[in-house]
């Protein structure tokens, strides 16, 4: 029986026509490889920002349901003319959308989780020879409902299809050639990585990395499907594998720095001392699909008998959370509620951490030096975190890479060399 290889294309590798006629090109050099391929495309170029805005000059609150419906269009013009690009090349396609597939998830509008995906009608193609290409991005629940699986969704959806269809590899093709030490932009000479673990790969992209949505590596991770991360332009690179830390020959502390731009911190004042309030706060923000990252509780003061719970969100998730916290104020008897959205996550991540001691004081030390006040710190065995000041983000990261000597020029010399301080 033919292997499965899932391969995945975002938004700017089907920009136009010409990207389009591209990958069709690279889909179908993978079919005369002799396997069955299944693509997996997002909206192409901007599209999606374009109905965003246009739902946003109609509604100042769109509904989420009539957003998901509005948004899950992008995809389907996608499928329809990545099919049409092969079949011109005299190969067999045919697109799909979540429903026709059978993409199920949960009951939720703009960030749902797939919860099983039907395969019958995908092996049939695949076995009558045919490349299939499905929308990424979206789903459906079990009574119909057109769902999106929110930011970075494509490659949830490739990565789920490849667990589902127990595929040989998924590749995730972008804009870029693979997985960095850091930003290419912010630090021109960040190494390209050869392999990297799931662990550090979820850590990075929880931490901001932008190539790779964590809950796509975490379904990598949960189901054992090798990841590689490619250029669509330049599809003779190998790029990035992702694989299983313990295949791995750790040799380096860290592997990465990362920076998310797009955190804000809200800081609850006066809370009582009392068992329950934390439960409070932070149920109250999951019923409202409200994810919470960094937190902090301060020790109680003593005349008071009342403490401050700091914690950082999303800042797309800012508006809604200030409206639940409004809610719950009366509720939890605080004071009053402090929100700085022009913050941002500094974090270095390595699985070399868990058995070398001081690196964390080399971070801390690294941004003292360059007078950059730590405002929150979180850690866990493989990633520090950091949140500083937004315009300050750049300068941490230039530093960290230098100070772990990730850049390209001497990565390649140098072999854990850093001192256990």
């Amino acid at each position: 029986m033919r292997r499965i290889i899932v391969q995945k294309f975002g938004g700017t590798s089907v920009a136009d026509t010409e990207k389009i006629k591209n990958v069709a090109k690279t889909v179908i050099k993978e079919k005369n490889n002799g396997n069955n391929v299944v693509v997996v495309v997002s909206a192409m170029g901007h599209t999606t920002d374009y109905l965003v805005k246009m739902a946003r000059d109609l509604s100042k609150s769109p509904s989420s349901r009539e957003m998901d419906m509005l948004l899950s269009t992008g995809e389907g013009v996608s499928i329809a003319l990545l099919a049409m690009a092969i079949q011109a090349q005299g190969y067999e396609a045919v697109s799909f959308n979540a429903m026709q597939v059978g993409i199920f998830t949960e009951n939720i509008h703009s960030k749902a989780r797939i919860i099983k995906i039907q395969t019958e009608k995908l092996k049939q193609n695949l076995n009558e020879g045919k490349i299939v290409v499905v929308a990424g991005f979206q789903g459906v629940t079990e009574d119909g409902e057109i769902t999106t699986l929110g930011r970075g969704g494509s490659d949830t959806s490739a990565v789920a299809l490849a667990a589902a269809l127990n595929a040989e590899r998924c590749d995730i093709y972008t804009d870029v050639e693979g997985v960095y030490t850091t930003d290419p932009r912010v630090v021109p000479k960040a190494s390209k990585l050869k392999e990297i673990s799931y662990e550090e790969m979820l850590e990075l992209a929880q931490a901001g990395a932008g190539v790779l949505h964590p809950r796509s590596v975490e379904i990598a991770k949960l189901n054992h499907v090798p990841l590689r991360v490619r250029s669509s332009f330049k599809t003779d690179d190998t790029g990035t594998l992702i694989l299983g830390v313990e295949k791995m020959e750790i040799d380096r502390p860290v592997t990465g720095v990362a920076a998310d731009l797009s955190q804000a911190r809200i800081v609850v004042c006066d809370v009582p001392d009392v068992p329950g309030q934390a439960a409070k706060l932070f149920s109250k923000l999951a019923q409202e699909n409200i994810s919470v990252d960094m937190i902090i509780q301060s020790y109680a003061r003593k005349v008071s008998n009342t403490n401050d719970i700091a914690f950082t969100i999303d800042s797309a998730d800012l508006e809604k959370a200030k409206e639940t916290l409004n809610q719950l104020k009366d509720n939890i008897h605080c004071g009053e509620i402090q929100i700085n959205s022009d913050i941002a996550k500094v974090s270095i991540v390595g699985a070399g951490m868990i058995d070398r001691p001081g690196i964390a004081s080399m971070m801390f030390e690294t941004l003292a030096n360059l007078g950059i006040n730590i405002k929150m710190i979180s850690t866990s065995e493989i990633k520090i975190s950091c949140l500083v000041d937004k315009s300050d983000a750049d300068k941490a990261v230039k530093a960290l890479h230098e100070e772990f000597k990730l850049a390209s020029d001497i990565i390649a010399d140098v072999k854990g060399d850093l001192p256990n301080v």
